[in-house]
């Protein structure tokens, strides 16, 4: 076979492998596009603004480590992904957490509550068969506190998951730009590749063979 075939070979197989990764590339760029506006256009509809930084108390900024982003997004409207991550994480949680304890209840989620709420029903129900009335007031005092945290963790945790929920959503989209960048700059490495192999073969000399079988010498075997 002539040198100049198999370049020329080589270098339109390039050309076809570099349309596909750049189809493949500007389809993913489609995708990171439509999820970051998705994102920010779901996001601005709720109309959900931080907290100004004059406005957080010190346990919202310093509540985690990752709290300080309620400082940084301070005053801002909600549109963007890591946004939605800070306000579920940091503030919604932190006022969660908040409302626990001052109920009564540290470390309680909605899940947890309602095994709580399950208990203190029966407390109130044999305090009451026993007639000791200081003791199911008191219960049922509990019970009322832990209903109303249980439906503040209700609406908080819902809040906190449709967040986290959008903020993946938007994450996917990061990954598919990073994805199509990768591809891109591999189509284009491809088109480069192949132009310098077809520059190759059209400075090769016609003549030129390779994988010539042994014995063959020089001879350009017929229809080559």
């Amino acid at each position: 076979m002539r040198r100049r075939t198999l370049d020329t070979i080589f270098a339109g197989g390039g050309l076809l492998v570099a349309a596909l990764l750049a189809v493949l590339g500007l389809a993913l760029a489609g995708e990171h596009a439509f999820a970051t506006n998705y994102v920010k256009e779901e996001l601005a509809a709720q109309k959900i603004t931080f907290a100004t930084a004059d406005k957080l108390t010190d346990s919202e900024k310093s509540w985690k480590p990752g709290s300080s982003c309620l400082t940084t997004y301070a005053g801002q409207l909600m549109e963007t992904g890591a946004q939605a991550e800070c306000y579920a994480k940091y503030y919604i949680r932190e006022h969660m957490d908040a409302s626990a304890k001052t109920a009564g209840f540290p470390g309680e989620t909605y899940a947890s509550l309602g095994s709580i709420r399950t208990d203190l029903t029966a407390q109130v129900t044999a305090a009451k068969a026993k007639g000791d009335t200081a003791a199911a007031d008191a219960a049922q005092k509990k019970f009322d506190a832990a209903t109303s945290l249980r439906t503040t963790m209700q609406t908080g945790e819902t809040l906190s998951g449709l967040l986290l929920t959008v903020y993946g959503f938007n994450v996917i989209g990061d990954k598919a730009d990073l994805a199509a960048n990768i591809l891109l700059l591999l189509a284009a490495l491809m088109v480069f590749l192949s132009a310098a192999g077809l520059v190759h073969a059209y400075v090769t000399p016609k003549e030129k063979l390779v994988f010539v079988p042994v014995g063959a010498g020089a001879r350009a075997p017929s229809g080559a």
